[in-house]
């Protein structure tokens, strides 16, 4: 039997998930599973980027354990992080995390330099005052560009460390709001703006282009060697290439952030799309996805954080449904970025000081459901395409009353039941570069190897 690894790193985990075809239909077995997270040093949040590779390399070695070699692996990450390396190729530490501090004020500075406007017309990217380009002028002001000779993106670092070769992979890197829409490449003229060196860049390649065989020294490590292939290294990106949303549904990548859009053949970068906040991203086969990220699983994720974990998903879930308030609040509120208690800063959002945990909780599923219509009405509003369903992927999509809520509150018909949608992305590239299929086929694969379901409201 033939294997394939998908290595799916989250901000707060990861998974090595095999797959394998049998019988027609994808079979995926998780083979190893670790814990990540942002470290606070200092005043900065970053994160760990050496336990990261150990940890990728130990799942490997599980495949090795198992008796189960991958004929090839892939690696997808969240986006806009990324390590810098000087002329040695060692890296310029720390990684800092999106969610630090310096994203802000550098926000502020580029908007002197580049109105939203002007970046919105290159690149499609919505504003986000964590995307890339923001760090790296932070970086550059602060002098860290200085000695930097290499830009990768954090699945591109990894993939470097495993072959000794350098990529920057298409998908991830139009989340650093450099690359453009139409050009589908690093935008020379933004970079010229801020000071950042075109040099630092190499040309974007796509999903599926093989980069090389284990290094001599991590094939010793884990055991084997095996090819190293590029999937949509983004998570979302590779999410949305397994999504079998049809022509007229939406897709709805439900983890840490909800991220609902469509997918296009080309980007909309008119100023109707930018003021509604949406982004248009790479997708595979250079396909785009126009979408818009709203907080998502974040909330319910601090909420029991702040309860040292007192509760259950499921249990938080229910205090929910017990409770009748309906009342909501904007999910991307700034003040629910980074609190120092997620459950007071609801309470401030909706102007409620003393509010019960459960109302709390019923706030935050109701504010989703109809943050989610909004973004499908803004879809056709701009597109002029009309949305039928919404096919819900991801971890999230096993909230079973956030999904009712959904389906009652967008009036769509919404699917579930294909929780492991960015692993299965990832794995899909792999095999269309392995077999010699094209996303039609890889999606249709999809339909016949998980069960999705419809879910009433």
């Amino acid at each position: 039997m033939t294997y394939h690894l998908a290595i799916d790193i989250g901000a707060s985990g990861g998974r090595h998930i095999l797959g394998a075809l049998q019988d027609g239909k994808l079979v995926l077995e998780e083979i190893y599973r670790f814990e990540n997270g942002m470290k606070k040093e200092g005043t900065h949040l970053t994160w760990d980027i050496a336990h990261l590779l150990n940890e990728v390399k130990a799942g490997i070695i599980a495949c090795k354990a198992a008796g189960k070699i991958p004929a090839t692996l892939a690696i997808d990450t969240w986006g806009v992080d990324y390590v810098l390396l000087d002329e040695t190729e060692r890296e310029i530490l720390p990684v800092y995390a999106y969610r630090d501090v310096r994203c802000q004020r550098a926000a502020e500075a580029v908007a002197e330099i580049l109105p939203q406007s002007a970046l919105y017309a290159k690149t499609g990217i919505q504003k986000q005052s964590f995307n890339t380009l923001y760090q790296l002028y932070d970086d550059r002001i602060t002098g860290r560009l200085e000695k930097a000779r290499h830009f990768l993106m954090i699945p591109d670092y990894l993939v470097y460390k495993l072959t000794g070769v350098m990529k920057n992979e298409y998908t991830n890197a139009t989340t650093t709001n450099l690359v453009g829409g139409e050009s589908k490449t690093w935008e020379a003229e933004l970079l010229s703006a801020l000071g950042i060196s075109t040099e630092l860049f190499l040309p974007p390649s796509l999903p599926g282009t093989e980069v090389g065989s284990l290094t001599p020294a991590v094939r010793a490590e884990v055991g084997f060697d095996c090819r190293v292939l590029l999937c949509p290294s983004h998570d979302t990106a590779s999410a949305v290439a397994a999504c079998p949303m049809g022509e007229r549904g939406m897709y709805l990548s439900s983890g840490t952030w909800s991220l609902i859009g469509i997918e296009n053949a080309r980007p909309i970068l008119n100023d109707t799309a930018r003021d509604a906040n949406f982004t248009n991203e790479g997708g595979i086969d250079y396909r785009f996805r126009f979408l818009k990220n709203i907080m998502g699983m974040w909330l319910f994720q601090s909420i029991r954080k702040d309860l040292d974990k007192k509760y259950t998903y499921d249990e938080m879930m229910r205090l929910a449904m017990a409770s009748a308030y309906t009342k909501t609040f904007d999910p991307n509120d700034p003040r629910l970025a980074e609190p120092e208690n997620m459950i007071e800063a609801v309470r401030a959002c909706l102007g409620e000081g003393e509010l019960p945990l459960g109302d709390v909780l019923s706030a935050v599923y109701h504010s989703l459901a109809h943050s989610y219509r909004r973004a499908a009405e803004e879809v056709e509003r701009i597109s002029g395409k009309t949305v039928e369903q919404i096919v819900i992927v991801g971890g999230g999509s096993k909230d079973v009353y956030l999904n009712r809520l959904t389906a009652g509150i967008t009036g769509k018909r919404v699917l579930t039941g294909f929780t492991e949608a960015t692993a299965t992305g990832n794995l899909l590239s792999q095999i269309m570069a392995f077999e010699n299929i094209d996303l039609i086929e890889a999606r249709a694969l999809v339909k016949r190897s998980f069960e999705i379901k419809e879910i009433r409201s």
